[in-house]
């Protein structure tokens, strides 16, 4: 599973959209100490909706077929929350994902992202919110291959405007010190381990000081004991500095670590619960929990 490339960042995506955003603040080029550049905390994270959905639907034409991926998609996510989303093949996760990403818009319902209405956004409107509030973590890495560590992580800062070269850099060696891998710095992906390269991956993620982070299938290419490491990152980053992740799995003992989880079937959430054997117990189930 994976989710479809973005628009990418146009060469208009720092203006301003059609759309209102408002509450995306532009932080100063000027005046930050080194020690700040880069830095989360749960004091920036009071608890209130971040996302709503209400009554969300997503149909696709596939030639003459007309296929219902999400069903009346009604949910919210406050900011602080781990929230994982798990169902079977075809059960609407990726398409969910690609939407709460900014990277598709409903065909109807609202869509509200920090008080934003994606739904109705253009596409250079969903970029520049991407790029200024969502971090995305891949399955496989998605790192450049010809650049070392450091300069992968720079790369978001690079359509930052209010982010000076020498900025870029300093943000980018405190991400990989978070992360464990200030002595990779300058090594490229191809000599880095596949937990190296998903910590970088997530360290590169977290440039922007995103308001969330959405994780698809992040521990699907590395073993089981670097999928633990990279889980304790996750819940490193939520506990300790508020973030709020999402991540879309097909393995239950990576979705149990989140505290809330959700399971789709047929475009419809059937569960969404706090406690994990119930959501577990609906994956198998007709009914909802």
């Amino acid at each position: 599973m994976s989710l479809k490339p973005a628009d990418g960042p146009r060469h208009g995506s720092l203006s301003p959209p059609e759309s209102n955003l408002s509450s995306v603040a532009e932080r100063p080029a000027g005046g930050t100490a080194p020690s700040q550049l880069w830095h989360h905390g749960p004091s920036h994270f009071a608890a209130d909706r971040l996302i709503r959905l209400h009554d969300v639907c997503k149909t696709y034409h596939v030639g003459e077929v007309e296929v219902q991926a999400l069903q009346g998609i009604s949910l919210g996510i406050e900011r602080g929350e781990y929230v994982s989303l798990i169902g079977p093949s075809g059960s609407g996760k990726t398409t969910l994902m690609n939407m709460l990403g900014c990277l598709d818009r409903p065909t109807s319902g609202s869509y509200l992202f920090d008080g934003n209405e994606v739904a109705k956004m253009s596409a250079d409107g969903r970029a520049r919110l991407r790029n200024l509030k969502i971090g995305f973590v891949f399955q496989n890495f998605n790192l450049l291959a010809r650049t070392t560590t450091l300069e992968n992580v720079e790369l978001p800062l690079l359509y930052r405007r209010d982010i000076r070269g020498s900025q870029r850099c300093l943000i980018a060696r405190q991400l990989l010190k978070k992360v464990g891998l200030e002595s990779r710095m300058n090594h490229h992906p191809s000599q880095l381990s596949g937990g190296q390269q998903q910590r970088a991956a997530i360290a590169r993620a977290l440039a922007s000081r995103p308001s969330i982070l959405l994780a698809d299938e992040p521990t699907g290419n590395i073993d089981s004991h670097t999928s633990r490491e990279v889980m304790d990152l996750f819940r490193q980053l939520n506990e300790e500095d508020g973030i709020t992740i999402i991540l879309v799995t097909h393995d239950q003992e990576v979705a149990r670590h989140a505290h809330r989880t959700i399971v789709l079937r047929d475009g419809r959430v059937v569960c969404d619960s706090t406690d994990f054997a119930s959501a577990a117990a609906a994956l198998h189930q007709t009914g909802e929990c």
